[in-house]
């Protein structure tokens, strides 16, 4: 009985695949003292917090299964059938465990793996959580819109880290460029902002008030992949932020500053 569970649910993870996911579920961020990105699918919920992740799979035996194994298959689609990469979470890089009587959390080991996790979701098209041992499916996630949710969730963590008040620069980052005239520039953002002005941009030692934006123009053009936050600084001036693969930079105006620190 259980083997023939088994191919069903085989099956029906094959269908899923080819099939277009539901674009009713969306992803969505939440402030305060414990941010989170997180889509509700169906029966199924995910979490992205400060800390690492949460998963609410449609059955209890499913959480079961997973903390009994101590593994989770981390799988990154950059569309319906094609995987670009995965994460094989388990005991030796990470800690599983359930809580709250319920959702499956874990806690990853080093914050470079748990980075990378979050761009690979910010980056890719399809979530599909599965078996460690067998090419079964827990649970299928579009994907859509969590670029946004993500860089959201990244700047009020302080890019991974412990959410806390006050201003935040994201990893120190410093980055240089520029073309007769070279810029070194920084940003940080204020989680407790009381107004829309919720970051500050440093340009020479100039500082200026600027607005996050985590949606590309206002989403009238779809984000550059390693797209992660916009800075629209009152003066009128657009500072956008990227990370990928473990570079980041950002473009002002016709030029485009690299890390440098």
């Amino acid at each position: 009985m259980l083997q023939a569970q088994r191919y069903f649910r085989c099956f029906l993870l094959a269908v899923m695949i080819v099939a277009p996911l539901s674009g009713s579920a969306q992803w969505n961020f939440s402030g305060g003292d414990n941010p989170n990105a997180f889509i509700q699918s169906g029966d199924m919920t995910l979490e992205f917090n400060c800390g690492g992740m949460r998963f609410a799979p449609a059955g209890w035996e499913d959480a079961q299964d997973i903390e009994r194994k101590q593994g989770l298959s981390i799988r990154f689609m950059s569309n319906g059938s094609t995987e670009s990469g995965s994460f094989q979470a388990g005991g030796d890089n990470a800690s599983i465990r359930i809580v709250d009587n319920y959702p499956v959390e874990v806690r990853f080991s080093e914050q470079a793996d748990y980075d990378f996790v979050l761009q690979q979701i910010a980056d890719n098209a399809v979530l599909n959580l599965s078996m460690v041992d067998e090419d079964v499916s827990y649970g299928i996630f579009d994907l859509g819109g969590s670029a946004a949710a993500i860089g959201q969730l990244r700047a009020a963590c302080g890019w991974g880290g412990t959410a806390g008040g006050g201003m935040e620069a994201p990893e120190g980052i410093v980055y240089c460029g520029g073309g007769g005239i070279q810029r070194q520039i920084e940003y940080v953002i204020d989680d407790n902002a009381s107004d829309q002005w919720d970051a500050r941009v440093t340009v020479n030692g100039e500082t200026r008030r600027a607005m996050t934006s985590y949606s590309y123009f206002g989403s009238n053009q779809p984000a550059p992949e390693g797209f992660v936050v916009a800075l629209l600084a009152e003066d009128r001036a657009e500072f956008l932020v990227f990370s990928r693969n473990g570079e980041n930079w950002i473009e002002f105006g016709d030029y485009t500053y690299q890390q440098c620190n």
